[in-house]
């Protein structure tokens, strides 16, 4: 006899409040520019604020009433909509990922929005993300227990905690590496361009900042520099605060069952859990600011992830770190005794070297002659495009220098870059194919650029510009049932 299908489930009610309250604080800009535009039809204006914080209300009680959820045996069912009905299903087996995140608003009604990952975009009904706003976080990592552990159990039952393992955690000497981060620098161009723009709307000039002696503004670049300097120091106070906001409680623990789970969050909570059998490595990702304060980023190579797998997303595993944490760290998740990551590379043909300084000079070189040659254009203009090339010249050194791969324990690792240098190691039975490919200068080179191809991370992970014999070669190692028939053939 077949057991009945579990009921179907509302949200949790206390959503009829957070709902609302989300979507009035993201109107309360709007809300104070119409309340402050004027002093005319103020009345007006008023009770059409009260009609829109109705309506948005009974959008919430609306929302609550027509959602339903349910968990069995083989799928994760959501039903949704008034007018227009939507219905959202996810097989259990193909679940890759389960997040719970909880912003502010929903941490004070105690409530989490539960995020079940497959790990595959699709338009249809089956598959893809699905996503529970809101139910109570007592349910919300009950539900993520059941989810992951594949149990037989009722949905509905309460899940214990098992104990973890942990991996790591939060260092606060890690904050040194906030301001060496790219969101550091996205926080300067945005900083400068906001106060700019505000600076500019109220007639202000940087020369204004300074006033020296009896003249009334002080030379320009002194403005500027005094300019640049405060933004700056707001840019490099706002990454600080971004760090500590993202990676505060940070948590990489093993758990029982086979999954690793990290939790992070001051004001936005967040738990990702990453099943262990869906990965396939791990990668060390260096931005030049970052590598030069000897800090990286690590992030797991997982099936289910794709790109989303990169830099703070789901495939974090931890916040910018000393390097020697992050290869540390690597080792463990993979449950290694050395890390991967730090294997000795095999170093590639100078002629790669080569490839390298003729794409540095060249683009330099055609761009301050075309400036020569083209007029009306100041003489000093192709001068400063060839100041550039000193810049280009390191670049192209530093990338050469980091191109190297080899084969250690079960494991593929590459690693290339200069602006942002990226190691990757790859379980050799995670490859699922390779693709040898050469450009026309490659092969008068005696180059290749040999890809594995695999399920997971971003499905494919290059050894550029290394020798062809030697590609080949390393191909034929990490996989020999693979690639060898064709070698034969050849």
């Amino acid at each position: 006899m077949t057991s009945p299908e579990p009921a179907w489930q509302r949200l949790d009610a206390r959503m009829l409040a957070v709902t609302p309250l989300r979507q009035l604080i993201g109107f309360l800009p709007v809300i104070a520019v119409v309340l402050l535009a004027g002093a005319s039809d103020l009345d007006r204006r008023f009770y059409g604020l009260v009609a829109a914080v109705v309506a948005v209300v009974l959008a919430g009680v609306a929302r609550w009433f027509t959602t339903r959820y349910r968990v069995t045996d083989e799928r994760v069912e959501l039903r949704s909509g008034l007018l227009f009905r939507t219905a959202r299903s996810v097989p259990r087996d193909r679940i890759r990922t389960v997040d719970l995140t909880a912003g502010p608003v929903h941490r004070i009604f105690g409530l989490s929005v539960l995020k079940v990952g497959t790990g595959q975009r699709t338009e249809g009904t089956e598959g893809g993300e699905l996503s529970l706003d809101a139910v109570s976080a007592a349910a919300a990592d009950g539900l993520r227990q059941v989810l992951l552990e594949r149990s037989a159990a009722a949905p509905t039952e309460a899940v214990g905690t098992a104990a973890d393992t942990p991996i790591a955690t939060l260092d606060w000497a890690w904050l040194r590496f906030a301001p060496l981060t790219v969101s550091s620098l996205i926080a300067v161009g945005a900083v400068a361009g906001v106060v700019g723009q505000l600076a500019g709307d109220a007639g202000l000039d940087p020369s204004d900042i300074v006033v020296r002696g009896e003249l009334d503004t002080a030379p320009l670049w002194l403005g500027v520099l005094v300019f640049a300097i405060a933004v700056l120091a707001v840019a490099l106070l706002g990454s600080v605060v971004l760090f500590v906001e993202a990676w505060w409680g940070f948590r990489l623990a093993r758990e029982p069952g086979g999954t690793l789970r990290v939790r992070r969050g001051l004001l936005t909570t967040r738990s990702v859990s990453l099943e262990e059998a869906r990965i396939r490595g791990v990668e060390i990702i260096e931005p030049l600011l970052l590598r030069a304060g000897r800090g990286g980023r690590l992030t797991a190579v997982a099936t289910g992830l794709g790109g989303m797998a990169q830099g703070e997303g789901r495939g974090a595993l931890l916040p910018p770190a000393p390097r020697e944490v992050a290869h540390r760290v690597g080792a463990a998740v993979l449950g290694q005794p050395s890390p991967p990551t730090g294997t000795p590379l095999r170093r590639h043909p100078h002629a790669a070297l080569r490839r390298r300084l003729v794409r540095a000079v060249v683009p330099v070189l055609v761009v301050a002659g075309v400036l020569a040659l083209v007029g009306p254009i100041p003489g000093w203009a192709p001068l400063a495009v060839l100041a550039a090339l000193p810049l280009t010249l390191l670049l192209a050194l530093d990338s050469y220098r980091n191109l190297g791969h080899a084969l250690s324990d079960g494991y593929l690792v590459t690693r290339r870059g200069a602006a942002q240098r990226r190691t990757v190691a790859l379980q050799r039975s995670g490859i699922i194919g390779w693709t040898v490919s050469q450009t026309l200068f490659q092969r008068r080179a005696g180059l290749a650029t040999v890809a594995a191809t695999t399920a997971a991370g971003g499905g494919a992970y290059e050894i550029v510009d290394v020798g062809t014999g030697d590609g080949l070669a390393v191909a034929d190692a990490a996989v020999p049932d693979l690639l060898h028939p064709f070698l034969v053939r050849s």
